[in-house]
């Protein structure tokens, strides 16, 4: 029989603490979801008194979202750990290429409208020859860029599969559990609370593809007449939502933080490098992060204020930390390395923090394990995963193999040059020394 994190049997969970606590996770996008199923499974084991299926309140953002509607659905941690790099019977299998379909529909239908707009831009020019150049005039062409570059349709379909397999639901009033999901109104620029009153008839996995739903990724998605994009718009973990219902203790976990590569350079833990040499995305990406890290920062001081008695126990990774920021999620080695690495980071960030968490979990009934944290455990063991499954796990997509496969070989060239950082090995010594499945 398969134990939970706290050593109870997963179908016969452990008492709840008698404290309010509740669950809020962040966005992060396919690799933040890893990083946050790993560190999950982390707090599972070192926490006495916490079900991670029975929480007060679950309140999720875009891939927090995803991993909340989950835990309220009575997916183990250990199930999703297991479904990163496996193909567990009865489910569906955790595929990062679910997120990143092409939206060939919005391409062709952005396609079909140019030579309506090219003939209007121009007559447009002709009229106001002298008020406006034929660049101003040609700007109209714009409106056939796609909303997003990818289809976000397969990751509802995914979804509702999960969640209407036996006893599960994809209804938030047949939950019993309180989840809410969070998205931005596009329209309004007000957040939208899936799952509270008015808003909990829209079902779980539209809900969550909503709230997925981040501009120039994907496009909006149109839900009763409106149109709702990512909630990290207007906040990044939405923990208020858990404490204005009146929980006492918010975990939270948030998986992005801006990479410093100076303080990973001095350190020893990479190479010299210069982000900007990485290219638009990279550049795009850190700044996205410094954007949603500055702006969470603001939020937790204030909720000091607002919240009094109230606390608040953040889960995060160091921003020396740059595996996050550089691995390619789509190979399935690298999946395992995140998920592994957020594990044993946090169960490292928990023991470091005993005498400052200890005494907080406990106002709350609760019991931070140094026991279990002290001692030397491996992820997959810990999950019980088939070692022979997982060696068949492998991307069954033939185009994402080949890009799997490209990335890896720049990679390795780049680092034949010195011109990469080191990734896994220097970041992850402790996986080194235990078991990995190969």
């Amino acid at each position: 029989m398969e134990r939970s994190g706290n050593g109870s049997p997963e179908n016969g969970s452990p008492k709840n603490s008698s404290s309010k606590i509740g669950l809020a996770l962040a966005t992060g996008a396919p690799e933040g979801a890893i990083y946050e199923i790993g560190a999950l499974r982390a707090l599972d084991e070192a926490l006495e008194g916490i079900n991670l299926n029975e929480m007060y309140m679950y309140v999720g953002v875009s891939a927090g979202a995803f991993l909340c509607a989950n835990l309220a659905n009575d997916l183990t941690t250990a199930q999703m750990c297991r479904a990163i790099v496996s193909h567990e019977p009865g489910e569906h299998p955790f595929i990062p290429e679910t997120f990143f379909t092409p939206d060939w529909k919005s391409y062709l239908r952005g396609g079909a409208r140019v030579p309506r707009l090219l003939v209007e831009a121009l007559w447009d020019w002709a009229r106001h020859l002298g008020d406006h150049s034929l660049v101003e005039s040609l700007m109209r062409l714009s409106r056939a860029l796609p909303v997003g570059l990818f289809d976000n349709e397969p990751i509802r379909t995914y979804l509702q599969k999960i969640y209407n397999i036996k006893g599960r639901t994809d209804d938030f009033r047949k939950l019993g559990k309180r989840l809410v999901v969070v998205a931005t109104d596009l329209d309004s620029g007000k957040a939208a609370r899936f799952g509270e009153p008015g808003l909990d008839h829209v079902p779980i996995s539209k809900a969550v593809q909503a709230s997925g739903a981040l501009p120039g990724l994907y496009s909006a998605v149109e839900i009763d007449g409106r149109h709702y994009v990512d909630g990290v718009l207007l906040k990044t973990l939405h923990a208020s939502v858990a404490l204005e219902a009146g929980a006492e203790l918010v975990i939270c976990v948030n998986p992005i933080v801006p990479v410093d590569t100076i303080r990973a350079v001095e350190a020893g833990i990479m190479k010299k490098t210069n982000l900007r040499d990485w290219g638009l995305p990279t550049v795009l990406s850190q700044t996205f992060r410094t954007i949603v890290h500055s702006r969470l920062e603001v939020g937790m001081a204030s909720y000091e204020t607002k919240f009094r008695g109230a606390d608040i126990v953040r889960v995060q990774p160091r921003q020396d930390d740059y595996l996050m920021f550089f691995t390619n999620i789509f190979g399935f080695s690298a999946r395992q390395a995140v998920c592994e690495y957020a594990y044993q980071a946090t169960r490292r960030d928990l023991l470091e923090r005993y005498d400052e968490l200890a005494p907080i979990f406990a106002r709350h009934g609760v019991t931070l394990r140094r026991d279990v944290l002290e001692e030397k455990r491996n992820l997959w063991d810990q999950v019980k995963l088939d070692r022979q499954q997982a060696k068949a796990a492998a991307s069954t997509h033939a185009t994402v193999r080949q890009l799997d496969d490209v990335l890896s070989r720049i990679e390795r060239m780049l680092d034949e040059k010195n011109e990469a950082p080191p990734m896994v090995p220097a970041l992850l010594p402790s996986l080194e020394e235990s078991a990995t499945v190969n």
